[in-house]
């Protein structure tokens, strides 16, 4: 692995500590030939709902996981056996109706979850790309060409980070939440509940 290039899984709508590594002006190579993992945070992301936390999974067509053998994240494609975009949009929708710049950012979100996607490191790519977008951030991404070798001295994320980064709640100063008079402040959660909370200061939250 080149010094200085940070290596991350892919995601779904990452979560806030995710993204802030995008900020640290290093390239980000994101490992597209390790094993899929179950219940990470490369399919599933989590959102403030009215109910609480709400995790919001990307199905996996098992098809291509033939006689139980792994599947390289490169590979990994999208099941479309139920109607998940049409439930994860409503889901957001019901979530962020009221927060600040819902109104303003839907319009950008709503298309990608029109579009079909064949594989889920195509979908994850085009809501980074988005977002990035909209925090108006241009990090330098690439993905892996061979399997990277961790190294426990590399500055590289765990590729078996689960749904959420194990992190200390102190590491995130709470923001508006629409929810939170209810369920309280909930840390690191997926980069749109900063983005729908507190829309352009989004970046300086990161930098924090």
């Amino acid at each position: 692995m080149t010094t200085g290039q940070l290596v991350l899984p892919t995601a779904y709508l990452p979560p806030i500590s995710w993204f802030a590594q995008l900020c640290s002006g290093e390239p980000i190579v994101i490992e597209q030939y390790e094993h899929f993992h179950k219940q990470t945070i490369r399919n599933r992301c989590t959102i403030d709902a009215p109910n609480g936390v709400l995790n919001l999974t990307v199905p996996i067509d098992k098809s291509n996981f033939s006689a139980g053998a792994k599947c390289l994240m490169k590979d990994v494609r999208i099941s479309y056996r139920e109607d998940w975009q049409h439930q994860h949009w409503n889901a957001i929708q019901s979530s962020y109706f009221n927060s600040p710049f819902f109104e303003y950012l839907q319009d950008d979100f709503r298309p990608i979850y029109q579009q079909h996607w064949t594989f889920l490191m195509d979908l994850n790519e085009a809501l980074i790309t988005k977002c990035c977008e909209l925090i108006d951030i241009q990090p330098q991404i690439s993905r892996s060409e061979d399997f990277i070798l961790q190294s426990s001295g590399s500055k590289s994320q765990d590729s078996t980070v689960n749904c959420q980064l194990s992190t200390v709640n102190s590491q995130f100063p709470p923001y508006y939440q629409v929810f939170a008079h209810k369920h309280g402040f909930q840390p690191d959660l997926s980069i749109i509940d900063l983005l729908f909370n507190l829309g352009p200061e989004s970046l300086l939250y990161l930098n924090k």
